[in-house]
């Protein structure tokens, strides 16, 4: 990898400011750096390694106007219980784009090239100045598996649905500079970024010296904190900002407080990353890391192998945090000389680490704000589920929580202790209802759970239900069956451990004549080439297979709803029967309404207990006491009597893994196969936009920009769009999934001739912004609580007299029709989840120009702002409820303006009236909400409608 070709910078050089004589020579062998010493700032000894990478990042960025001497020596004297005030301008060194969310940026900066002229501007001012990398990882859907040509078939089928966003990108490669694109079918983002991409120390020549400095970085997908686990100091923002970034915008942010988790210990025998990360990861969430960051340290880190750093960072949305770093050390060598790094990067790595005492020492205790500790001896095996990643559930008692969770998925849905079952039935019973259960239902009506004894609730809850597939293969599924076993994500793909060990106990099951279970979709969608080379060394690629875990392709697919159908015939009896069927992934996500439409119950797993699973048949399964069939003579076998021996597992890595592998896998990244060579590229500085494109289409945001301000505005006359409850996560907002054909996305495509099997995923079609807002909060699982009882994206049209339900698009075109503003309701963490650009970017396409919220989740916040719609909090222990908001108000919202006059407002004040759908007797209500408008960069995005328009007035002038 040519790391330490020093590549020019070709921002326009700015006046460079020294303030504390930091800037020096470091010599590696015969090459000589521009270095900024940490230790020419008082206090810098003190700081986290985090802290550290900051104050680096603003000595060599210094210019006197958005980075002083002051913002400098604030970092120095960082005080560590302090709340943070004091706002720092970030400059990340580099940025990483995956297809669905790099799509629309390349959209929006070929659009800006045709606005910044329109402004007067010179277009060729639109490109990287930092380098940029995409990597084409979540298109490939496991259509096919199962079968030896699963791979190739799905890489096929791929192309034809995206070959034309993949034509885009090829020209985005050409036209753009310091971008390159990782083509299909290489690996998964996160994987390729630790792999290969990153350089944990960064060589860039600027201003004409060859400079040494912090590898920093944002990504368009919020587990790009998975190389954090490699020392990158790195986390995930919306594509706007990420588009800010690489026109060389810093990043905004508050000096934030650090959390030391320390390692104690060693890991037992049995335990895996993924139940150390889903450990910690409970932890965390239940401590509150939100918008701070985490740093391990102690005397357990030397102990967890680079893998599983990086597995643990890649967790960090999951908790919470900005980022969740592990410190430099003799460990994150080791792993870049394995993955093939050069000998001049790895000296140059320890060399700088050592210099700049960002080294980890065991025997030094940084002084933290908050602190957590972690015996790594204490760790158990665990899963998490059924809906949340914090959700740790330990195997041991995986069986019995599963009863327990299912009664809320379950189609006789049973009440809570305190009232009659009655409400909880449906209107009418569900299909396959017998006269039995109808009766015992009845029976149980005026009961409650505390009254009811297990097998009745139990009785109620079983839905068994016969099968019989195309190839006359019959077999009978229930609630808890699982319906896909997928070992997928970067989490846990990257990580040869869990991999390695899920490919033993594969051999150990097939030594002892175990089989999945037929109704169970196996799947293996590995991070990177490495990982099917390593099991075809070790000759576990047959045994996986022969349990259906064939290759479905290289990249994200189950973790983010790329999964595929089921088999037409399971897909009709769980609907038909409302079964709560279950997916088990070694992923990072398993939301409602993400993983499968049909399926209502998702699970993470480590990859080992994925096959195991797949063994199993169902959730409702006691490893511990429930054997999993039996051998060829007859005996009993238990998961205890085919789990890999964990000697055997590090001697097969030891003996199946080396760094040729990798150098032979990402020596032709860049370049990609023959149908990405093949692709008909266009070579014009700027785009030729097809009007009858369904997939890239020219963005409205830029339309009627001038290069004065228009001033911000109170809201007045607003409806409610939407009123949510709490964790109303990004997967709930932004577009996702495949595309049902009655939806407004669906309608729009088929009235563009777009043949229903060619309506491809959300995802694909992220550089349309016309199927992107009719998709926007349109999630399946989206409880909207304008309406009573109703999933999916609906809420009701206050345009009309009688206030229909309507679908959220169609109730907002007729809403700006009237030219009437939108605003929401939300609860606790709203946004929470991945970082979808286009969660905002919807919200404000449908005309909403306020969000009110309980709290917000930090990229998403931020994101609003950058799309100019304005985050407001309810007051500090308030919510909708509480405040007798219904949603059926008219909201005007004064103290905005002020924004004009260069300041930020700490509290707007809102007026909710009663309107004619409102209750009768319903009295105004008002209130004082905090504006979540952070930093003085964020309010002059606001300013300005957006962070985009910021840039594009700042270069056109």
């Amino acid at each position: 990898m040519p790391t330490l070709s020093a590549q020019p910078n070709p921002e326009p050089t700015k006046t460079a400011v020294n303030s504390f004589g930091a800037k020096d020579t470091l010599k590696v062998g015969s090459n000589e750096y521009e270095i900024f010493r940490l230790d020419a700032v008082p206090g810098y000894e003190k700081l986290p390694y985090s802290l550290k990478v900051l104050l680096e990042n603003l000595l060599r960025t210094e210019d006197g106007a958005n980075i002083t001497e002051a913002h400098i020596r604030a970092l120095g004297d960082w005080v560590p219980t302090a709340e943070p005030n004091t706002e720092i301008q970030f400059t990340p060194a580099r940025v990483i784009l995956q297809d669905f969310t790099g799509v629309p940026c390349i959209v929006d900066l070929a659009t800006m090239r045709e606005a910044v002229v329109a402004l007067g501007g010179d277009a060729e001012k639109i490109n990287p100045l930092a380098p940029a990398e995409l990597v084409i990882d979540h298109s490939v859907i496991a259509d096919l598996f199962g079968t030896e040509n699963a791979f190739e078939r799905n890489v096929e089928i791929e192309y034809e649905r995206n070959g034309e966003r993949y034509q885009f990108l090829r020209w985005g490669q050409t036209a753009f500079d310091d971008f390159k694109v990782v083509p299909p079918g290489t690996g998964i983002v996160h994987q390729v970024n630790i792999e290969h991409l990153a350089r944990v120390t960064m060589v860039r020549e600027v201003g004409g010296a060859v400079q040494a400095y912090p590898d920093t970085c944002v990504g368009t997908d919020s587990h790009t904190t998975m190389v954090n686990g490699l020392g990158v100091l790195a986390w995930g923002v919306g594509g706007i900002e990420a588009e800010a970034a690489m026109l060389g915008q810093p990043i905004s942010m508050l000096i934030p407080k650090v959390v030391g988790f320390k390692l104690t210990g060693t890991i037992p025998t049995g335990v895996t990353a993924t139940d150390i990360v889903l450990t910690i990861t409970q932890m965390l969430r239940r401590h509150g890391v939100v918008g701070k960051l985490v740093e391990f340290y102690g005397s357990g880190v030397a102990s967890v192998p680079l893998a599983n750093r990086a597995t643990i960072g890649n967790m960090s949305p999951e908790f919470g945090s900005t980022a969740a770093t592990f410190p430099i050390d003799d460990v994150t060598l080791d792993y870049l000389r394995l993955t093939g790094r050069s000998a001049d990067q790895v000296a140059l790595v320890e060399a700088y680490a050592k210099e700049q005492k960002m080294w980890h020492d065991p025997d030094v205790e940084p002084v933290y704000s908050e602190y957590l500790e972690l015996d790594l001896g204490t760790v158990v095996p665990s899963i998490a589920g059924p809906k949340r990643p914090q959700d740790r559930i330990e195997l041991s008692k995986a069986k019995a929580q599963f009863e327990r969770d299912l009664e809320n998925y379950a189609p006789l849905r049973l009440s809570g202790v305190d009232a009659s079952i009655e409400d909880s039935f449906p209107a009418s019973d569900p299909p396959g209802l017998t006269a039995q259960d109808e009766q015992s239902a009845h029976r149980l009506r005026d009961t409650t759970d505390a009254d009811r004894a297990p097998e009745q609730t139990q009785r109620l809850l079983k839905r068994p239900t016969d099968v019989t597939l195309k190839d006359g293969r019959g077999f009978t599924i229930d609630n808890g069956s699982v319906a896909i076993a997928a070992i997928t994500s970067c989490t846990n793909t990257s990580n040869p451990s869990v991999m390695l060990a899920a490919g033993l106990l594969a051999r150990n099951a097939n030594k002892k004549g175990l089989k999945s279970k037929p109704w169970v979709k196996t799947t293996l969608a590995p991070g990177s080439k490495v990982v099917t080379d390593y099991y075809e060394k070790a000759g576990l690629t047959s045994h996986l297979e022969d349990l259906g875990f064939y290759l479905v392709g290289y990249g994200c697919t189950t973790c983010i709803g790329n999964s595929g159908p089921l088999e037409d015939e399971i897909s009709a009896a769980v609907n038909q029967n409302d079964l709560a069927v279950t997916a088990v992934l070694s992923g990072n996500r398993n939301f409602e309404g993400r993983i499968h439409p049909d399926v209502k119950m998702n699970y993470l797993a480590s990859p080992p207990l994925v096959v195991a699973y797949a063994l199993a048949g169902s959730m409702d399964f006691d490893f511990d006491n429930e054997s999993l069939g039996t051998d060829t003579e007859g005996n009993e076998v238990y998961l205890r009597d085919i789990w890999p021996d964990p000697a055997e597992v590090q001697k097969t890595i030891d003996e199946s893994i080396d760094s040729e592998m990798f150098l032979r896998q990402y020596a032709s990244a860049f370049e990609g196969d023959e149908r990405w060579k093949s692709l008909a590229t266009p070579s014009s500085a700027t785009f030729e936009w097809n009007p009858e494109s369904t997939y890239v289409r020219r963005p409205p945001y830029f339309e009627g920009m001038t290069m004065e301000l228009t001033p911000v505005t109170n809201i007045s006359g607003a409806r409610v769009l939407a009123k949510l409850g709490d964790s109303v996560t990004t997967d709930h907002i932004s577009p996702a999934g495949s595309i049902k054909a009655d939806s407004p996305a669906g309608k729009y495509l088929a009235a563009h001739g777009v043949d229903r099997k060619d309506f491809n995923s959300y995802g694909s079609r992220r550089g349309n912004h016309e199927v992107m807002i009719r998709g926007t909060f349109a999630n399946i699982r989206l409880k909207n609580l304008l309406l009573d009882g109703v999933e999916g994206g609906f809420t009701r049209d206050f345009t009309k007299a009688d206030a229909p339900q309507e679908t959220i698009y169609d109730a907002s075109e007729n809403y700006q029709a009237q030219g009437t503003p939108l605003v929401i309701f939300g609860g606790k963490e709203y946004g929470s989840g991945s970082s979808r650009d286009w969660a905002a970017k919807g919200t404000v396409l449908l005309g909403v120009k306020a969000v009110i919220a309980e709290s917000f989740e930090r990229i998403h916040r931020s994101n609003l702002i950058g799309m100019g719609v304005i985050p407001l909090q309810f007051p500090e222990g308030a919510s909708a409820d509480s405040l007798g908001l219904d949603g059926t108000e008219i909201v005007s919202i004064e103290g905005i303006e002020e924004l004009n006059n260069g300041a930020t407002p700490k509290t707007v004040h809102v007026v909710a009236a009663p309107s004619e759908h409102s209750p009768a007797g319903k009295q105004t209500i008002e209130f004082d909400a905090v504006v979540r408008i952070d930093t003085p960069g964020e309010a002059d995005y606001y300013r300005n409608g957006g962070i985009l328009q910021y840039v594009l007035r700042s270069l056109a002038a």
